[in-house]
């Protein structure tokens, strides 16, 4: 399991955007060695806000649907309560490890995959359950091939 050698220092945007890292991060790997993040980076930690809005959007429909096919409605409706809980499973952990990952993404430093696999080892090493860092990971590995690479640096 990989270390990280201080603590994240990073300033919230005030209207709800990417925060902004204070100082240079560091987080050493066992595998891939010693990935630095710089003082200035901005990251969105982890990237759970479209899963809450896919929650919000079903529960919506539910209501919609259910006026004229009830089963239809509550076939909708548990999808969007299911969304609602992951998101509130993940939200708000790991954000060390979420901004490592960003780094390794927005630079393409180490392969999807590899980068995948370090978030994963830095969840773990910050102290996240390791059920709630499966899920992670399993997150970035179904989803994250929209932001390998695409995101702002």
């Amino acid at each position: 399991m990989g270390r990280f050698q201080e603590t994240l220092r990073a300033e919230l945007a005030i209207n709800g955007g990417n925060a902004r890292l204070l100082c240079d991060f560091t987080y050493e790997d066992h595998r891939c060695g010693t990935i630095s993040v710089p003082a200035g980076f901005e990251t969105d930690f982890a990237s759970v806000k479209p899963l809450r809005t896919i929650a919000w959007g079903l529960l919506a429909l539910s209501l919609s649907a259910g006026l004229f096919w009830p089963e239809v409605g509550a076939g909708i409706g548990s999808a969007g309560y299911g969304a609602l809980a992951l998101y509130a499973s993940v939200v708000g952990y790991g954000d060390a490890a979420a901004t490592v990952h960003d780094w390794l993404y927005s630079t393409g430093q180490l392969s999807r995959k590899e980068s995948d696999q370090v978030f994963h080892s830095a969840l773990c090493a910050s102290g996240v359950a390791r059920w709630r860092a499966w899920m992670m990971w399993a997150g970035v590995r179904i989803g994250g091939h929209w932001r390998y690479r695409r995101m702002e640096r």
